[in-house]
């Protein structure tokens, strides 16, 4: 135990995953050439850079030796300046597909105007006219006693937590997945499957730098898998919007490819980076900017407002505006209660957890059975009786005569003449 904590503290120590992925870009480093100079697999480097896991030992400092930054490119030391005020912001718009992260627990402000607490045993100022009293030594005044703590707020319990985070992030979840499918009830279905596995990994989901974006990969994932084809409820998108305008850029995003109607739902509507777009669809970031350019000169033949944009910027602000304005204006379904979709994971983990258990039981019990009733050798089997035909009459030597039967015996008693050697010996 000593040796692995030492171990731990002398490991160099690595950046953000983000950061990981633009150190290693910057020095024009392909995953699979990492993985080759690490000794692992191009999977587990996506792994280090997404945040999954994290490297250790012996491939933690070949790791962290390949991708730290050349000293001489490092910007130099500034002297130190007094900190600026931090410019007081005002309420950011919320934006109706963005989600955003939600705070295991935060504390409550400090009550404004509150009285302040009078101290106890503190000296009445004296009237002006009033002489001193010089007969007797002046008393030392009591000094006031410090103000009590106020009482820390306890943090949230893991069912408070996963409420706020749903009440957060459900409803513009299922906007999202409903601009990325086209299907209302496979929006909300897989907005609630998503949460449903969150709740089942809520240890690992609750320490997440990211618990919205978890459960937004979740239900991209479960919404764009294929087999709802085979689904007759979700075979068919439902029925495009009335509006001119909303039905052609509706009809743009379901005629892209899956992936790059995600890339750019990702980039322009929701509004991560490109760095968060790539590792979210699991791509690298020059793939996910040229998905991001095919996807915006599809969409184009359609919006021809985006023709007109004078810069990607623009493009990126224009897109954001219609992606938010279709998403507002669909009817979408409300995802059912937080609580619900609760009990609904437990239920479902009770339910599989029942199953494995019946299967494993019924798996021995088959086995015991086999082992009691199986002979403990082998058995050839008989086979079974046929009728065969084409085989000819039983056939033979003819039933001696009485003259056959008498030479026989004449034969018996008598031996042979000749010589010698040729008379058999009968005992």
């Amino acid at each position: 135990m000593t040796r692995s904590t030492t171990d731990e503290a002398a490991a160099p120590p690595l950046p953000s995953p983000k950061e990981r992925r633009r150190l290693r870009e910057a020095k024009s480093l392909t995953e699979q050439q990492v993985a080759e100079a690490v000794g692992v697999t191009r999977a587990t480097v996506r792994s280090w850079e997404t945040g999954r896991t994290s490297p250790r030992g012996r491939k933690r400092a070949l790791y962290a030796k390949l991708i730290a930054p050349d000293p001489k490119t490092r910007p130099k030391r500034k002297t130190k300046s007094p900190p600026a005020p931090p410019p007081v912001k005002g309420p950011e718009p919320a934006s109706v597909i963005a989600a955003e992260h939600v705070p295991v627990s935060s504390p409550e402000p400090d009550p404004v105007g509150a009285p302040e607490p009078d101290p106890v045993g503190a000296p009445e100022p004296a009237s002006a006219s009033a002489a001193p009293d010089t007969s007797s030594p002046p008393v030392p005044a009591t000094p006031p006693p410090p103000p009590e703590p106020e009482p820390a707020t306890p943090p949230l319990s893991p069912d408070e937590a996963f409420d706020a985070l749903y009440a957060h992030a459900a409803p513009g979840l299922v906007r999202q997945t409903y601009l990325l499918t086209g299907r209302r009830s496979l929006a909300r279905e897989s907005v609630e499957r998503a949460f449903q596995l969150a709740w089942h990994r809520w240890p690992e989901v609750a320490v997440d730098r990211d618990p919205a974006g978890w459960v937004r990969a979740a239900a991209y994932e479960y919404a764009m898998s294929p087999w709802h084809r085979l689904r007759r409820v979700h075979r068919h998108p439902d029925a495009p919007p009335s509006e001119p305008a909303r039905r052609a850029l509706f009809e743009a995003l379901l005629d892209l490819p899956p992936v790059y109607r995600r890339t750019l739902l990702l980039y322009d509507g929701v509004g991560l980076d490109l760095p968060e777009t790539a590792a979210e669809t699991e791509a690298s970031t020059p793939a996910a900017a040229g998905r991001l350019e095919v996807a915006r000169a599809a969409v184009a033949v359609r919006v021809p407002e985006l023709t007109a944009a004078a810069s990607p910027a623009a493009q990126s602000e224009l897109l954001h505006d219609r992606l938010g304005g279709l998403a507002r204006a669909e009817h979408v379904p409300v995802p059912s209660p937080a609580g619900a979709v609760r009990t609904g994971s437990e239920n479902k983990a009770r339910l599989w957890t029942r199953a494995a258990i019946a299967f494993a039981a019924l798996l021995i019990g088959a086995t015991a059975l086999t082992l009691h009733t199986a002979p403990t050798y082998y058995e050839p089997p008989i086979a079974p009786p046929e009728r065969v035909g084409g085989v000819p009459p039983r056939g033979g030597p003819q039933k001696l005569t009485p003259q056959d039967l008498q030479l026989q015996m004449a034969l018996k008693e008598q031996l042979a003449r000749g010589p010698e050697r040729l008379v058999p010996r009968i005992p």
